[in-house]
């Protein structure tokens, strides 16, 4: 662990936007990059930015990190504008590019050393710092090997070291898993949990929907619109309408069960699943309610369930129904 990042947080204070945007529009030129984007994110949690390539992700990035300015609209970080940031200001924000900025021809300690004296950290400090984020990434073993001897994980990997070298509140990480393989990507989200836990904050951009069920929000980005911000649950419910169930009989149901069904308070919506005519997927408001009222339902016409359990969809096919939906 790196040890907490506090610079004068109380995690028991109340939750408190670390980052704000309100009607944030980019053009170059004719192309609009980022239309009307809306979104607030909180001190102390991870919040995941999803969208295809070419969605707006870098972009908004680079106005949050003040390298470039909105066309119109307001973007503050830390309760200023991120472009008009002091060097003290910028010190409390890390950076991850998509690709790497560092210098292969340096071993990995003088890369992050270098790094670090950018930042003023002096030496006594700098060596325990240094060591610190080595430890963190587990590149300790590697710290003299030439960066482009490196393996592309572990390039990754002290790029994550190089945005925390100098103990940043904020970190803005762009694709950080982009290009590595599952096992490395693993390991990635668990240092990010630890870093949530030791008090920053996190914007995390990726194309991989899956991972972003580890945000504590998630903010779906397609054609530079902002279509949703909410919890991995919150993003289904908007997907599907509800919860999900999958239900499945004993015995063949009558093609009038559907109709019944549907005619439910606690259901929105059913459809067969298997051609056999014993299993339906519904939609409910609340799965934990609606489970025994189906029970009870099916069981006083003579219709013994087998099995009923929720399905959780996966973010992928969450994300894809969101678009559909946007698009048409």
């Amino acid at each position: 662990m790196l040890g907490a990042a506090d610079h004068g947080w109380d995690p028991e204070a109340p939750a408190e936007p670390i980052i704000a945007a309100h009607h944030v529009t980019r053009r170059y030129g004719s192309f609009e990059a980022l239309r009307g984007l809306d979104l607030e994110v909180i001190r102390g949690t991870i919040f995941g930015f999803v969208g295809p390539s070419g969605a707006g992700k870098t972009t908004a990035v680079r106005l949050l990190t003040g390298s470039q300015r909105p066309t119109s609209g307001s973007v503050t970080v830390f309760g200023s504008p991120p472009a008009t940031f002091t060097p003290a200001q910028r010190a409390r924000i890390g950076y991850m590019p998509q690709l790497s900025i560092l210098y292969p021809q340096l071993s990995l300690k003088q890369n992050l050393s270098f790094v670090a004296s950018l930042y003023g950290i002096p030496l006594p400090s700098r060596r325990r710092r240094l060591k610190s984020v080595l430890d963190f990434v587990e590149l300790t073993p590697h710290r003299r090997k030439r960066l482009r001897d490196t393996s592309g994980g572990m390039q990754r990997r002290l790029a994550l070291a190089a945005a925390l070298v100098h103990d940043p509140q904020l970190l803005f990480l762009d694709e950080p898993t982009a290009g590595i393989d599952p096992v490395l990507r693993r390991k990635f989200w668990q240092r990010f949990l630890e870093l949530r836990e030791d008090g920053r904050t996190l914007f995390i951009t990726t194309q991989y929907v899956g991972e972003a069920a580890n945000c504590d929000r998630i903010g779906v980005i397609v054609d530079g619109q902002l279509l949703a911000v909410d919890t991995a649950e919150g993003l289904r419910r908007r997907a599907y309408g509800g919860q999900i169930l999958d239900l499945v009989a004993q015995k063949r149901l009558a093609e009038e069960t559907v109709d019944d069904l549907t005619a439910l308070d606690s259901v929105f919506d059913a459809e067969w699943t298997r051609v056999d005519g014993r299993a339906l997927r519904v939609i409910v408001d609340q799965a934990g309610t609606a489970i025994p009222l189906l029970q009870q339902w099916f069981a006083t016409r003579g219709m013994e369930l087998r099995s009923v359990r929720e399905h959780i969809p996966e973010l992928d096919d969450v994300f894809v129904k969101l678009v559909q939906a946007e698009r048409s």
